[in-house]
């Protein structure tokens, strides 16, 4: 029985941050455990977050292309939805990534075990099993990576079903397309699954608090993002406070009103999708009986090593200070199985790149233009518009362009942002230029292939030091 053995790690939670620390940990020698409450592995990300969305984006914008720009690449298609096929992908993508997981805790020696863990004290996680039985793991350390939940609307009381009023976990599995759709929240979550649904026929309208779309991304790329999405038939309304949303007769309706005073306003929808973001899951851990202390935000407290207050607790991810990002709570949980194997882990927080996967997308690293203002850098922009580029030319993939953000003295980069096909990608080529503390010069010397959508980076590169070849 597990509760008869001793555990150097035990990790509370197995989404890409609890399972990437296990594995790491369970590679550096140690003997681990992880503790998950969903009858799968992988959490949010893997089974109704990041894998299931981009399975369907992808799905929908091959859907979209079909019907509007095979034909001027010469193929004459009349794309038919069938949406049941096209759910049933996602669930397959989806399955394959959980019993990847499995696959590679049997792999890694690490015992999984599928029950709610709580934490008794330093030292103990008692684990709760579906038949109510429970068990307690002994532990060197424990790491909670319980991850995040979504997050309502202040002052806004919600009930979420399967159909109409629906958050993000329930929007990858409508049954049918909605005539109309209104996303409440503009940002990555609200514009991913409202771009999937519109390009299956949905008449979408987004109302966004902010008076810009993916607040924190720099200005010019969400004004130019915004527009395309406007191009794409998506409607929006933004500084607009939500002060309510509830069921109608056919479908929901949800009231706002302009953040800088005006008339009230409401509008109809078949199905209101809830995106305002999500929220640290802490409940039923047995922090507050441990003693773990968590901050205004309802975040676990932790130190620069990811320590919480309570000597051999730790915590990493969505449910601790910093952007909720898959790829930021694997370099976390990293890093922290290094530093309990007796190694140096570290993490690059100027460095963790942000991705949109819309069409186009949208990726980013590093400072905007308006926080290196508001810091008082001095610093030079060079862009390069994908209009200029031949293989987007050749792909039809022509919108946007690619801004970075250097230095005014030294030429080191300071920031990249990317508006258009293959952005998710491309942003890792100025992470790493970030990371090893490059500059714009040293990305413009080095040879690209010729043609790909990357000459873009380079000829950016070229206009924030010199000046483009290709415009």
């Amino acid at each position: 029985m597990a509760d008869q053995q001793s555990y150097d790690l035990v990790v509370i939670g197995s989404g890409p941050g609890g399972y990437v620390c296990a594995i790491k940990a369970a590679q550096l020698g140690l003997k681990v455990a992880v503790v998950e409450k969903r009858k799968t592995y992988g959490g949010t990300c893997l089974n109704v977050g990041c894998i299931p969305s981009k399975a369907l984006l992808h799905a929908s914008e091959m859907f979209a292309e079909a019907g509007h720009s095979f034909a001027e690449l010469g193929i004459s298609v009349e794309p038919k939805l069938d949406l049941e096929a096209m759910l049933g992908h996602k669930d397959k993508t989806v399955k394959a990534n959980v019993d990847g997981i499995a696959f590679l805790f049997k792999k890694n020696k690490i015992t999984g075990i599928i029950g709610t863990g709580r934490i008794k004290a330093a030292g103990e996680v008692e684990v709760t099993k579906e038949d109510g039985a429970t068990e307690t793991l002994p532990a060197k350390a424990i790491c909670i990576a319980t991850g995040s939940a979504v997050a309502g609307i202040p002052g806004v009381e919600l009930t979420f079903d399967s159909d109409t009023i629906v958050s993000s976990d329930e929007a990858i599995a409508l049954e049918k397309v909605p005539e109309t759709m209104v996303v409440v929240g503009g940002g990555v979550i609200g514009l991913e699954l409202g771009s999937v649904w519109s390009r299956l026929g949905a008449k979408v309208t987004v109302v966004e608090y902010l008076d810009k779309v993916l607040g924190p991304m720099d200005g010019e790329v969400s004004k130019a993002f915004q527009k395309l999405l406007v191009k794409q038939g998506i409607e929006f309304r933004l500084g607009a406070k939500v002060t309510g949303v509830e069921k109608a007769d056919k479908g929901a309706r949800v009231s706002f009103e302009p953040v800088k005073g005006g008339e009230a306003e409401t509008l109809s929808a078949d199905v209101v999708l809830v995106a305002t973001g999500r929220k640290p899951y802490t409940e039923g851990l047995g922090l507050k009986e441990a003693g773990v202390k968590l901050d205004d935000r309802g975040r676990v407290e932790i130190d620069a090593h990811f320590a919480t207050n309570v000597a051999g607790i730790y915590a990493i991810g969505d449910v601790v200070k910093g952007a909720m990002l898959a790829h930021k709570a694997e370099d976390e949980g990293v890093a922290l199985a290094e530093q309990l194997a007796g190694q140096v882990g570290h993490v690059n927080y100027d460095a963790i790149p942000s991705v949109v996967y819309t069409s186009p997308e949208v990726a980013s690293v590093g400072k905007t233009e308006e926080e290196l203002k508001a810091a008082g850098i001095a610093y030079r922009v060079g862009k390069f518009p994908f209009m200029a580029n031949g293989r987007a030319r050749a792909m039809l993939k022509t919108d946007g362009f690619v801004k970075f953000l250097v230095d005014a003295e030294t030429d080191r980069a300071l920031g990249c942002h990317i508006l258009g096909a293959g952005a998710g990608d491309m942003i890792a080529e100025a992470a790493l230029l970030m990371e090893f503390g490059g500059s714009s010069e040293d990305l413009a010397r080095t040879s690209h292939a010729h043609p790909t959508l990357s000459e873009a980076m380079r000829e950016a590169a070229f206009a924030a030091f010199a000046k483009p070849i290709h415009v």
